[in-house]
């Protein structure tokens, strides 16, 4: 699996944002061609102390998860990736940060 995760930084209005995200960004990430699996974390509490890596609590983290790199690639390209991406820039812009990578799962 691939996957691409958003975190999210504190945002002015968080009434404003979380409604914002519930009921127009998350319908359009879910458009997104080839997307398997989306898991949102609502941060309740850092465990560690802010530091270079995270300046200020996250509100949340959103994980979503494709088969490949290649399936996130076409997914990001799709018109569902384009206008979740056009959606997540006019209200989360300046306090989102992307990441990617290929996802390891350790068997207990």
């Amino acid at each position: 699996m691939y996957t691409l995760t958003a975190i999210f930084g504190t945002p002015e209005n968080k009434d404003e944002f979380i409604k914002h995200y519930n009921e127009v960004h998350t319908p359009l990430v879910k458009q997104m061609e080839g997307i398997r699996k989306i898991e949102v974390t609502w941060v309740e509490k850092m465990l560690t102390p802010l530091n270079g890596t995270l300046s200020d609590q996250p509100t949340l983290v959103c994980t979503m998860y494709f088969d490949s790199e290649e399936a996130l690639n076409i997914a990001m390209k799709s018109t569902g990736g384009r206008a979740a991406a056009r959606d997540l820039m006019s209200f989360a812009g300046p306090i989102v940060s992307m990441i990617t990578g290929r996802m390891e799962t350790a068997e207990l």
